[in-house]
């Protein structure tokens, strides 16, 4: 009896770990990465966010209703900028959850975001496709939406 008490126990502690989301091996060093891409952008700093680009990138904005509009890297960027500019109030962006996975060349992340502008509070997800370079992470593309 004791014998399949522990059988048992030992085997559901398998499944348990077998059914767990392995940490993507370099998790750290990407969340890092996608905190200074929310604080680049939240500081305005459009040459540090910039960087955080692949120059082959493209990003695109789904609407609500399932239509898409894309852009390269150039527009996208220029369209942030004027962005912050044109904004009354100083805007911030914060990531609020991460869901990371891939291997040590191609990872995605999810990143649920909370951009406050003024009294205006706007939620949405970031889909990152990042690739890893010779000086480390950068975005191949980017699709995202507000909810």
């Amino acid at each position: 009896m004791r014998r399949r008490r522990f059988a048992a126990l030992f085997c559901l502690a398998g499944l348990l770990a077998a059914c767990g989301r392995a940490q993507h091996p370099e998790q750290a060093a990407i969340e890092a990465f996608l905190d200074r891409y929310f604080s680049t952008w939240s500081a305005r700093d459009m040459e540090g966010y910039g960087a955080c680009f692949d120059p082959g990138a493209r990003v695109t904005f789904v609407e609500k209703n399932g239509r898409s509009s894309s852009q390269g890297l150039t527009d996208f960027l220029h369209g942030q900028k004027l962005g912050h500019e044109r904004s009354p109030s100083p805007m911030t962006e914060v990531p609020v959850a991460k869901k990371i996975s891939g291997d040590s060349r191609v990872a995605f992340a999810e990143v649920r975001w909370r951009l406050t502008k003024g009294k205006e509070v706007v939620t949405g997800v970031d889909y990152f496709t990042l690739g890893r370079g010779r000086d480390g992470w950068r975005i191949l593309a980017l699709v995202f939406y507000n909810d």
